[in-house]
């Protein structure tokens, strides 16, 4: 069966080079898979769960928006940040998620409700990726 070349890099590190069999993000309208010899396309992605399988084994990573590119066999996705599973710091990201939600529940007049429900989504998707997926893999 034919591989898809897959690279996912952001303006701060190439996160993954290599041949998978097929993956999954979340793109703007909703989750999309991508297999060998898919139609050209390109797409904004939005913050969420990557999956990929090569030969059986899933990797997962959590991405933070950007953009997808399938042409002739190859996936780029150029992201705004991705980090992979097991690079996630669940105590981190919890505490992340608490500093934001504290921000967003103060009387600041100066706080950006944008910046902070954003900040909130990723931590929640990092902290939900982690649940969701070390308990299989452990």
């Amino acid at each position: 069966m034919p591989k898809l070349k897959l690279e996912i890099v952001t303006a701060e590190r190439s996160v993954f080079s290599g041949e998978v069999d097929s993956l999954t993000a979340p793109a703007h309208g909703g989750e999309i898979g991508v297999l060998p010899n898919h139609a050209p396309f390109l797409t904004m992605i939005d913050s969420g769960e990557i999956h990929v399988v090569n030969d059986k084994e899933e990797s997962f990573m959590v991405v933070s928006g950007g953009f997808l590119e399938v042409m002739k066999n190859k996936v780029t996705i150029l992201a705004d940040t991705v980090e992979r599973l097991e690079e996630i710091d669940q105590e981190r990201a919890q505490a992340a998620l608490l500093k934001a939600q504290e921000k967003l529940s103060s009387k600041d007049s100066d706080i950006d409700l944008e910046k902070i429900l954003a900040s909130i989504r990723k931590s929640q998707i990092r902290l939900n990726l982690v649940k969701k997926r070390r308990k299989k893999t452990s």
